[in-house]
């Protein structure tokens, strides 16, 4: 028989149960909607990107671009800083002190000592540039190739870098130049460093690509055909290329320390190309009697050597994210 009392029961279980209006909201009151309409409008962050705003909090990355950027300029227009030519000397101006248009004074032999420290720049900084690009070109191929296959050729590629590391790379570039004593210019330098000076990118380089050769994005590149080349190049080294750029950095600044130090013992430049270190080996003889003939072309390597070192530091603490946190 149909229990009409039975039925309202029913009914009123099934539209709200006690204490229900306290725990359970309308979807259109609840303001979750709103909430994830801004959680999507926000742009996903990249390391990039929180690395650049770390970056430019940073006052030490804007006077190492300073002084990055001013070098260059010296170094590629030094016409601009000076119209006094370096290789002008006159034995009668010898050991002068600084006049009008020649700030510096002049060396020993005559010669404006500003003007040759513009000019010096530009030998300097085009070895550490040039030397930079063949050896992280190098390196990266190098450590790629190891990391990314394994097996025998990681070994053979590894046994090869140990033994390249192994010799000193001042050194090994002395003798180099001693091999072709009659061939000195930039780029037998750029030669004689680059071949020893690859080692530390490839050893980063190989480390990187281990740790993300296994990832997800790389096994879904795989699945969809990709070659091994295009995975190296398009999907592992721009995640992997944080370590090698922040070294790559300060490596900058070492190669031209190393092509100062070969000129100074007379086996880098020839005498005829204008740069720092021939012009602080020539000023060895004028130390005692007139010591800022050697300070202002030391001074000038050492600023430069400086600012790419300090950017390696502070780019190095941007992509590490337990040193943002600090």
């Amino acid at each position: 028989m149909h229990n009409p009392t039975t039925n309202n029961a029913v009914d009123a279980v099934d539209t709200v149960l006690p204490g229900q209006e306290y725990y359970v909201a309308e979807t259109d009151e609840s303001g979750l909607g709103a909430v994830d309409a801004v959680a999507d409008d926000r742009a996903p962050s990249s390391q990039w990107g929180e690395a650049w705003k770390y970056l430019r909090r940073r006052p030490l990355f804007w006077v190492a671009a300073a002084l990055i950027l001013m070098a260059l300029a010296v170094a590629i227009v030094p016409q601009l800083f000076t119209a006094t030519d370096p290789r002008e000397c006159i034995l009668s101006r010898s050991l002068n002190g600084p006049t009008t248009g020649h700030p510096f004074g002049f060396d020993r032999q005559g010669c404006d000592i500003y003007a040759r420290t513009i000019y010096g720049a530009r030998a300097s900084v085009a070895v550490g540039v040039l030397t930079t690009l063949i050896v992280t070109a190098l390196g990266t191929i190098i450590g790629s190739i190891a990391g990314f296959y394994g097996g025998i050729w990681d070994t053979l590629l590894s046994r090869l870098t140990d033994i390249f590391f192994a010799v000193p790379l001042v050194l090994a570039a002395i003798v180099v130049m001693s091999m072709f004593q009659n061939q000195r210019s930039i780029w037998m330098v750029v030669l004689a460093l680059s071949m020893f000076g690859w080692t530390q990118i490839a050893r980063i380089t190989r480390g990187a690509v281990m740790g993300v050769k296994n990832d997800e994005f790389v096994t879904a590149a795989r699945a969809l055909g990709a070659s091994d080349g295009k995975i190296i190049f398009s999907h592992i080294l721009p995640n992997a290329a944080a370590p090698i750029i922040v070294y790559a950095t300060v490596a900058l600044g070492t190669f031209i320390v190393a092509e100062a130090t070969l000129s100074f013992l007379g086996i880098g430049l020839p005498t005829s190309v204008v740069s720092w270190g021939g012009d602080i080996s020539r000023a060895q003889a004028s130390l005692r009697t007139q010591p800022m003939v050697l300070f202002y072309p030391a001074i000038a390597l050492a600023l430069t050597v400086l600012s790419f070192i300090m950017m390696g530091d502070v780019v190095r603490d941007a992509l590490d994210p337990k040193a943002r946190k600090r």
